[in-house]
């Protein structure tokens, strides 16, 4: 609400006015300091006090609690300093004062200590969290529409000092911007039994319920992505992104919470950034950047000091960043899709290969980085490495299907853009690596070595050996993925046609991909966006924004890129001379790779329904009733979803790829 834009429709209180509001126990030094629209209803205050420059609307509605009291809009039992108060607002009980404050209308602020804006103040835009390194050196400068990606080239491009210099500049912008000493109460914004509120902006259809402490940050919201603060909250330093929820003795400091992202029962973080679908429960986070679906659910779990993404953390689960000689001054990077089993620790520095899941103790220093879909276990006191096991478990497959069912973001204005996809050119190409680095170790150490090692961790000849088989699969499924999706979505009529489904395509797509906290782009596109902010052609933050939502868009164009340069080098040459055979055989290779993994798929699955499985069950009975009560509340295998999914996904490619065949062989 802004004073100058209906300052000329409010007049200075009447005198009947007045004497109301005093009979009705207001008091205020000086009362023509007070202005009211027509209509104004002074009956609707009661036991104020007012002081500076006040402006009232009008209170002709009321408030329904979700028990159904009703009760009138109003104020009352309180103090007022500064304020412009909008139309069908409840204020009731504030114990010492509202100062400094548009309050928007339909608010409810009923009951609590101290609401307050303390001078010219940003709102925690601006305050510096140290993620990912505990000692410095990364500081990420939080505001209200920060991204992943944005905080993710700020956080670990360091070494980019132009770039950097022009985005803190956008951000120093922004936070001068939107500094005042003002604070502002969205409308339909709920505060009720809380504590002290200083320095604080709420947006619309907030609800904060039994905070002790908000201190200089912004809880964003509105009316399609509320956002709730609940009992026992101290919140020091920070921004809240809209839809995001904090409750249940949450204590944050330094901190910026994402969309969606939920911290729980009593947990605890400091100098961290959670982003998108985030879960932070019982555990604490010291340092972290919690990239997108960043989830701790346990008591005794510590995330510090690393980079994090679509992570499960387990029970106990820990890690250390200091080694006792300079402090706290190593970092981890935990990549997409890892998941962390109960008690594991991990000594960093450290580099964790995506998808992979780690068991166990580890102080090896380890980098899996190319060795993604891995084990990474501990071997009498050894980190030993299972390459490329992961990619046939169902519980990988199943992470990747339900993310996109668990995000929680509401509306269309999304800040963080998410690549769900379990295989892309990404995680592909670090297979396509790891198999390479797989069959130079053999070729090295010889075929009758049967353990190598590399970057701190050990891996058996049997486990090599499937390694480069499991990674094969990957390879050749992804490709014949893209491969057919192009086919199917463009008509061809000839080989000419064919060949220009090929050559059409972004070359930014060829070469090195990377994953910018959930965003999964080619390195080529991501320097094409900073040449642009370094040469001062993009100089606001809504255009760094459209840039990567440019490359969010162009997926699709970029990976066939990718997929026609990986099937060059397969087949020994350019796109412009691939026959009808050379596609066919593709095809072929395809589905034979995706039969395959399938069926690894499918066992793993099944292993789910062996007689091991049913241990516990039938509690009082023999064999049969322990099969009984099994699928009673498991089911059966032949009607388990994921097995007859499968199946059918299967079957619909067989029946694809031979039509595909069909139509390649009449050209």
């Amino acid at each position: 609400m802004k004073k100058q834009s209906f300052e000329s429709q409010f007049r200075n209180l009447k005198t009947d006015e007045i004497d109301i509001m005093q009979n009705r126990g207001c008091v205020c030094e000086e009362w023509d300091r007070i202005t009211v629209p027509e209509g104004f209803i002074p009956e609707r205050f009661k036991n104020v006090a007012f002081y500076g420059d006040i402006m009232l609307g009008i209170m002709d509605g009321r408030v329904d609690s979700v028990s159904g009291i009703s009760r009138k809009c109003g104020i009352y039992n309180s103090a007022i300093h500064n304020c412009i108060i909008g139309n069908n607002v409840y204020i009731r009980n504030v114990s010492n004062y509202i100062s400094n404050y548009n309050i928007e209308d339909g608010v409810v602020i009923d009951g609590m200590n101290t609401l307050e804006v303390t001078g010219p103040v940003a709102f925690g835009n601006g305050v510096l969290a140290s993620v990912i390194n505990e000692g410095g050196g990364r500081e990420v400068p939080i505001y209200d529409r920060l991204s992943a990606h944005e905080a993710y080239i700020i956080a670990l491009y360091r070494h980019k000092d132009l770039l950097l210099d022009k985005l803190r500049g956008m951000i120093d912008a922004y936070c001068d911007s939107v500094r005042t000493d003002r604070g502002v109460i969205g409308t339909g914004a709920h505060i009720s039994n809380c504590g002290h509120i200083s320095d604080v902006k709420v947006g619309p259809s907030a609800q904060i319920i039994g905070i002790v402490r908000l201190n200089n940050g912004t809880v964003n919201s509105s009316a399609e992505a509320p956002t709730r603060v609940g009992a026992g909250v101290i919140a020091d330093d920070f921004i809240m992104a809209s839809g995001c929820s904090v409750t249940d003795g949450v204590i944050i400091e330094h901190c910026f919470i994402g969309q969606g992202t939920e911290l729980s029962k009593q947990y605890s973080a400091e100098n961290s950034v959670f982003f998108a679908n985030c879960g932070g429960f019982h555990g604490e986070a010291c340092s972290i950047f919690a990239g997108p679906y960043t989830v701790t659910h346990h008591k005794s779990t510590l995330l510090i000091a690393g980079l994090y993404s679509f992570i499960n953390a387990g029970s106990g689960s820990n890690q250390s960043n200091h080694m006792y000689k300079l402090g706290p001054v190593h970092q981890g990077i935990l990549e997409r899709g890892t998941k962390t089993t109960s008690n594991s620790y991990i000594s960093f520095p450290a580099r964790i290969g995506a998808f992979t899941l780690v068991m166990g103790r580890h102080n090896a220093k380890s980098d899996t980085a190319d060795f993604p879909f891995s084990y990474l276990i501990e071997e009498n006191d050894e980190s030993v490495l299972v390459p490329g096991v992961n990619i046939k478990s169902v519980g990988t497959v199943r992470d990747s299907k339900k993310w996109p069912r668990r995000d929680r973001r509401k509306g269309s204005d999304k800040l963080d853009l998410l690549t769900f996809y379990l295989l892309t050119p990404y995680t592909v190409q670090k297979m396509v690596n790891g198999k390479a680095l797989l069959e130079k170790l053999e070729e090295e150490a010889g075929t009758a070595t049967q353990k190598y090692y590399h970057n701190g961790v050990k891996i058996t000849r049997a486990a090599l050996d499937k390694g480069i088989k499991y990674y094969d699969l990957g390879i050749r499924r992804f490709t014949g993925n893209v491969l057919v999706s192009l086919l199917q979505r463009n008509g061809f009529n000839s080989i000419g046609d064919l060949r220009d489904l090929f050559t059409s395509c972004d070359d930014y797509g060829c070469g090195r991909w990377l994953d910018i906290a959930g965003l999964i782009i080619p390195e080529g596109a991501l320097n094409q966006l900073f040449e642009a902010i370094e040469e001062g052609r993009i100089t606001s933050l809504e255009d760094v924004s459209g840039g990567f939502r440019q490359m969010h868009k162009n997926y699709s164009h970029y990976e066939i890129a990718w997929m026609s340069q990986r099937l060059e080098t397969v087949l020994g040459k350019r796109s412009s001379e691939f026959t009808v055979d050379d596609i066919i055989n593709i095809l072929t290779d395809w589905i034979k790779a995706v039969e395959d993994l399938d069926e690894l798929r499918c066992n793993d699955a099944r292993k789910e329904f062996s007689a091991t499985a049913m241990v516990g069950f039938g509690i009082d009975g023999g064999d049969e009733e322990r099969r009984q009560d099994f699928n009673a509340v498991r089911g059966e295998e032949d009607s388990n979803d994921f097995i007859t999914q499968l199946k059918a996904r299967l079957k619909l490619k067989q029946d694809t790829v031979a039509e595909l065949k069909q139509k390649l062989s009449a050209l």
